[in-house]
């Protein structure tokens, strides 16, 4: 995130609540405009009204939906799997694999993510194996060879970091054993299923993308065939029920609060269930605002998404840089009062630095009635 030294300024005008987030003036919505996401100067307007309450809203600025459940035909390959969205510095992909990887791939454009959003099996790495589950993050560091083998139908959202890494965000205050403690990563093994898949015997095509474009090398045996492996450098896995987030009675806290990988022009948060603020001032929903620096992409993993209205697991929602948003008019009724005492969503975040081109796989799945689920009734 950028730093430096931003214009100065500290005022206030007309009726406004003491602090961010808490103890709004009666009758009143806020909304935040920041910069540099949420790390930068901030201000906080009161208005009378929902800032998202307009009858019509049209160009390239509006709010969009896809359905990526709709996105059906199963790819043995990754390079195969359908574009979501992307730009030069990353790059998202949703894929749904019934059977083993014909295959092994090899990445040479980035470090990659891959969020299982259903279905377990094993994934086949240089360094032996790891078993994944549902909501497992598997991190593949640039130039691995992997190849994944489903025991039960698989969809991944591949997220890869375009020429460059992923590295963990500075925790600051709370220190490295927020939010999740390293000692929860799980490196590859090399077990005795990982043996076998070595003594595999044929011919073993690689998948190498580089530059967007796909290379195969072919092997007389299987390639993934080292013996041992020391470094600080090996796939991980981390599963989102691993994730313990922070939190405040007193304070709705930021979604930056919730990174859980950190890239160049990028970051991937983590929202896991976590308690409602009992604090009567302070608000209980995401705050309405401007986030004028960073695209913001949502992937509903499991659960009750309680800011939104109409969203299922396997959707996503995008809302380019410069849009006002925040919830939806039905969570508005418990802007201070929660209907229960928790959360019980899990979502995949993705903030972007610059701007997000809608792939032809979003766009085949898109719900075009999406920019109206913020008007009242009647409206």
């Amino acid at each position: 995130m950028a730093k430096g030294n931003w214009i100065p300024v500290k005022a206030a005008e007309g009726v406004h609540s003491r602090q961010a987030h808490a103890d709004l003036p009666e009758g009143t919505y806020e909304r935040e405009i920041s910069k540099e996401g949420f790390f930068g100067p901030a201000a906080f307007l009161y208005h009378r009204r929902p800032p998202t309450g307009w009858v019509s809203f049209e160009g390239p600025l509006r709010p969009r939906a896809f359905d990526l459940n709709g996105l059906n035909e199963p790819q043995t390959s990754p390079w195969s799997a359908p574009i979501v969205l992307h730009n030069k510095s990353v790059e998202v992909r949703f894929w749904k694999l019934a059977q083993p990887m014909a295959n092994l791939a090899r990445n040479g454009d980035g470090d990659q993510i891959l969020f299982v959003h259903d279905g377990e099996g094993d994934l086949y790495t240089d360094y032996g194996r790891i078993a994944y589950v549902k909501g497992d993050y598997l991190y593949l560091p640039r130039g691995t060879m992997w190849r994944l083998t489903p025991s039960q139908p698989t969809a991944i959202l591949m997220i890869e970091a375009t020429n460059t890494h992923y590295t963990l965000p500075d925790r600051g205050l709370m220190g490295p054993h927020a939010v999740f403690d390293p000692a929860i990563l799980d490196t590859p093994k090399m077990d005795e299923a990982f043996k076998a898949h070595q003594a595999e015997e044929g011919l073993f095509r690689v998948e190498i993308k580089k530059r967007g474009q796909v290379s195969v090398a072919a092997y007389p045996y299987n390639p993934l065939d080292a013996v041992g492996w020391h470094g600080d450098l090996s796939p991980v896995r981390l599963n989102v029920r691993d994730v313990r987030p922070l939190m405040s009675h007193r304070y709705h806290v930021p979604p930056s609060a919730h990174t859980t990988f950190l890239s160049d022009r990028f970051v991937i948060c983590t929202f896991a269930p976590r308690p409602f603020e009992t604090d009567p001032g302070a608000i209980k929903v995401p705050f309405f605002h401007n986030n004028d620096d960073f695209d913001e992409v949502l992937f509903y993993h499991a659960g009750d998404f309680f800011s939104r209205d109409n969203i299922d697991a396997g959707m996503m929602t995008f809302h380019p840089s410069g849009f006002t948003h925040g919830p939806h008019p039905k969570a508005l009724k418990n802007m201070f009062v929660s209907a229960k005492p928790a959360t019980d969503e899990y979502a995949v975040m993705i903030d972007t630095r610059d701007p997000l081109e809608v792939g032809e796989g979003a766009a085949s799945v898109e719900n075009h009635a999406y920019v109206d689920s913020w008007k009242t009734a009647g409206a």
